[in-house]
């Protein structure tokens, strides 16, 4: 019953809301000021200190207070409160008197003159104590600076076991000067028009964004001008033969090895392995310095004749390893006599239009 008490005498306050809401003034014109407030508060033990001797018996009592607070930002705040407390007791015509001091941290809702407070408060009243509040309240703004204001709580003990509730009734003023509005800026003058640009190499790009002057008319270009460009991948393939037991480069290879040659000087970050191979006639071990020697013999011509760097050509024999044609025919021989080399580049291109 205490609690629906304290929580009607808030809602009865909700109606002046819309009649007070007009003077009220705007949440950041109270941002970063002070306020105190003086303020009556009826308050309401719980039962259990009613009945106990241990709480004197605590009953419905009244008590005085003040706040010092800060509106931290347009929606929250602290405040420190003060209440002199005076409560009847059941069991003596004495009052009981005493101090609750504590902290709260204040939620204002936006547009609106309803706030949520919560906090932690100390009692001397009775017995020392400490509990835990939360409550709502209600301020109705008479001018900028001085409000009415209701306000209902209800405090949990924390070192005790108790749940009071109380309602205050109180006036609020606030120090300071709501920040004034900073002038609206004087409107710039219209830029004058500017200049028309030119696209000299008429790639769609004018010449002050041009980064990449002269771009062939039929490239295809970026936001700057410049040319844009594709990597592909290009490679070449050489393959040639040997008589039987022989490491000799036959004449109609050269060709072919002349144009790995160009394809080298093209690309000069590439390099070539030359692989030497042979048929499985004889030893390995024989088969194996054969295959080497075809491999250093194509890879003299490549350096001797074409001017190639040796740095760029490794020789590799691999003997009977790596046959290209299976069984011992004179036809299987006859290809397995080889050398065999492949060179890989990554070449640029222009996007055409």
């Amino acid at each position: 019953m205490k609690l629906k008490t304290s929580a009607i005498a808030v809602l009865a306050a909700l109606p002046l809301m819309t009649s007070v809401a007009s003077a009220a003034p705007t949440a950041a014109e109270l941002q970063d000021r002070v306020y105190g407030s003086v303020f009556w508060e009826h308050y309401a033990p719980d039962n259990d200190k009613t009945k106990s001797l241990d709480w004197k018996g605590q009953n419905n009592g009244n008590g005085t207070g003040l706040n010092i607070g800060y509106r931290i930002s347009e929606s929250w705040g602290i405040r420190a409160e003060y209440v002199r407390q005076d409560l009847e007791s059941e069991f003596s015509d004495a009052d009981i008197k005493g101090n609750r001091v504590g902290m709260d941290l204040v939620y204002h809702v936006d547009s609106l003159p309803l706030y949520f407070v919560g906090g932690v408060k100390n009692y001397t009243t009775g017995r020392s104590a400490s509990a835990a509040n939360i409550g709502m309240g209600v301020n109705m703004f008479v001018t900028d600076e001085v409000a009415f204001f209701v306000e209902a709580n209800r405090y949990q003990g924390i070192s005790k076991a108790f749940g009071d509730h109380g309602v205050k009734l109180g006036l609020t003023y606030n120090f300071g000067a709501a920040p004034a509005a900073e002038p609206a800026p004087a409107p710039e003058p219209a830029p004058a028009p500017a200049p028309a640009v030119g696209d000299a190499d008429q790639d769609g790009v004018t010449d002050d964004k041009d980064q990449c002057a002269n771009t062939p008319i039929t490239d295809k270009v970026d936001t700057v001008g410049c040319s844009i460009f594709t990597e592909n991948s290009v490679s070449i393939a050489l393959n040639a033969q040997f008589d039987n037991d022989s490491s000799v480069v036959k004449e109609q290879y050269h060709a072919d090895i002349e144009k790995l040659a160009t394809f080298l000087k093209r690309f000069p970050n590439t390099d070539v392995e030359i692989g030497g191979h042979a048929s499985n006639v004889g030893t390995p071990a024989y088969n194996l310095a054969l295959s080497q020697r075809r491999a250093d013999a194509v890879a003299d011509v490549l350096v001797n004749n074409y001017g190639i760097e040796r740095s760029r050509v490794k020789a590799v024999g691999y003997g009977i390893t790596k046959p290209k044609a299976a069984g011992s025919s004179k036809a299987a021989h006859a290809i397995n006599r080889r050398i065999e080399a492949t060179v890989t580049a990554s070449v640029k291109e222009a996007v055409q239009r």
